[in-house]
């Protein structure tokens, strides 16, 4: 179990009493996995410090206001992908699915795609496959990286964390987010912009996106070889 993937979920989460008790522990767990650069390490410490710190309900707007309120910084993976058609509904019941085969079961209430829920199931792989199937998301989290830093948010830098611990490599294609022409960088251009079009995977918006397709086929535990029972 690596427990870096399990504090970066918990500081994705809503603030809740226990994470804000926990807080002050986040650090720590961070250095002793040493996945995570200095310079990234020393802001997710700044967040730690504020979490564990400051007025519970002042948390919690904060948080409301950037993830639940605003779509372009949507912690719902599929969210960016699939917007609302029906191939997100698709893709997270698939989803759902591979979790319960690893034996991780969500809350009734817990959409599958929902990035801390997905950075729990990462905790539970090992670590070579959680870093690859993260690299398969890096265009989303590339993405919620820039948004956040235009808004000076503390929360961009788990997302640079994040960034940091992917495998590259896995990244599909190779492909570039595009990144809106507009020259407003004021939080309404940023949102209408995302509004006008989404983050894509591929080079070709025209051919689908296979990230879930992907992602789950990655995911997927091997075949069991068939069992022809105790011939006698």
């Amino acid at each position: 179990m690596t427990r870096t993937f399990k504090v970066l979920a918990a500081m994705l989460s809503y603030p809740a009493p226990e994470i804000k008790a926990a807080a002050s522990d986040f650090r720590p767990v961070l250095e002793a996995d040493g996945l995570i650069g200095k310079r990234e390490l020393d802001g997710l410490a700044k967040l730690a410090d504020q979490l564990a710190d400051r007025d519970l309900y002042d948390l919690q707007e904060r948080y409301v206001q950037l993830f639940d309120r605003s779509r372009s910084l949507s912690l719902h993976l599929f969210e960016h992908v699939h917007g609302e058609s029906r191939d997100r509904g698709q893709a997270m019941v698939d989803l759902k699915a591979l979790y319960e085969s690893h034996g991780l079961e969500p809350a009734a209430n817990e959409l599958p795609d929902f990035l801390p829920l997905f950075l729990e199931f990462l905790s539970t792989q090992p670590l070579g496959e959680a870093r690859a199937l993260l690299g398969e998301t890096a265009h989303v989290i590339d993405a919620l990286t820039e948004r956040l830093r235009k808004r000076d948010s503390i929360y961009a830098g788990v997302f640079r964390a994040l960034g940091q611990i992917a495998d590259r490599g896995a990244a599909l294609n190779g492909a570039e987010v595009e990144t809106p022409a507009a020259e407003d960088e004021s939080l309404e251009a940023i949102d209408r912009a995302w509004e006008e079009e989404q983050v894509t995977f591929g080079p070709d918006p025209n051919a689908g996106c296979p990230v879930a397709k992907d992602m789950l086929a990655n995911m997927a535990p091997p075949p069991k070889t068939p069992d022809h029972g105790d011939r006698r």
